[in-house]
């Protein structure tokens, strides 16, 4: 049985887990700064949107300094993952550890820091940090999970099920690789286009009926990216194009985490998602010539502001 949960990173996605999760077992927080763990420690954790209760979770900058847990949920941005994992080598030598990033290659980062059972995953909820303590939730999509590295499906099907009964969606399967490369060309293709552009992520990314409108790009990225996924002998999971498509009927502006990154100034996670599908593509030979305008774009578009 999970009994004891420590999430890696504080951010949206990281608080989260840590919130739904905190009403089912015992959660603590693994932050970036001291004064976000005092916070924690002291108000708890708020969760808002579909639904409203706060948790009361453990926090601290050093995992030394928390309970020994069952399960490492590593939550952090790409950009920040050698830097988390780091932190913990040496640390919670009895967990597994689940990596929650875009992209490709998180679970070798992690690995390569310690001999933990290792859990690959992708997810596709959403939220708004408010604060240290208060994350709103508002899109409810899963986390899909799977085997990695001296792990089994069933395992992963524990896990899921305790996301699941904390209030969060979540589906195990046996093989990730088609889920994750249908969520890799999805955020290619969506976060960049993001980014450049700066609109959310809504009606726009969908619409064809004039040779102008964006989801012509949009339509052409996703079928770039299915042909790299099909050289690299993965049949995908969900057709990227579709859960685009699925996303703008929503009717709420979903603002892609690139978005908010370029609007703040701050690092995108272009490297581990767009740079990840163009380098596989250079690695099979296959042509990528416009996510790979994308990736050249926006990582101009950091250089511009730094």
């Amino acid at each position: 049985m999970i009994e004891r949960v420590c999430v890696a990173g504080g951010g949206v996605i990281g608080s989260l887990f840590a919130g739904h999760l905190g009403r089912v077992c015992e959660v603590s927080v693994l932050t970036r700064r001291e004064e976000h763990a005092a916070a924690l420690e002291r108000d708890g954790l708020r969760v808002s949107g579909r639904g409203d209760f706060t948790s009361a979770v453990r926090a601290s900058p050093d995992p030394r300094a928390l309970p020994e847990p069952d399960l490492v949920i590593v939550a952090c941005k790409g950009v920040d993952l050698e830097a988390v994992a780091t932190r913990l080598e040496g640390a919670f030598p009895g967990a597994t550890v689940m990596t929650v990033q875009n992209g490709l290659g998180a679970e070798a980062v992690v690995g390569a820091h310690g001999a933990w059972p290792l859990v690959s995953s992708v997810t596709f909820m959403s939220g708004t940090r408010h604060a240290d303590t208060h994350v709103e939730y508002i899109l409810d999509t899963a986390t899909w999970l799977g085997p990695y590295r001296d792990t089994t499906y069933e395992q992963c099907e524990q896990i899921a099920e305790l996301i699941r009964s904390s209030g969060l969606k979540a589906e195990a399967f046996p093989d990730l690789r088609p889920a994750q490369w249908s969520k890799l060309i999805f955020n290619a293709t969506v976060n960049a286009v993001a980014a450049l552009t700066r609109l959310p992520h809504d009606f726009h990314f969908a619409e064809r009926g004039h040779p102008g409108d964006l989801g012509h790009l949009v339509h052409d990225l996703v079928d770039e990216g299915k042909a790299v996924a099909a050289a690299a002998g993965v049949e995908l999971g969900e057709d990227p194009w579709e859960m685009n498509l699925l996303a703008t009927r929503r009717g709420h502006r979903h603002y892609p985490s690139m978005l908010e990154d370029v609007e703040a100034r701050r690092p995108t996670e272009i490297d581990t998602i767009t740079g990840a599908l163009v380098r596989e593509a250079e690695r099979l030979g296959v042509p990528a010539p416009l996510h790979t305008a994308l990736y050249r774009l926006v990582r101009a578009k950091e250089a511009g502001y730094r």
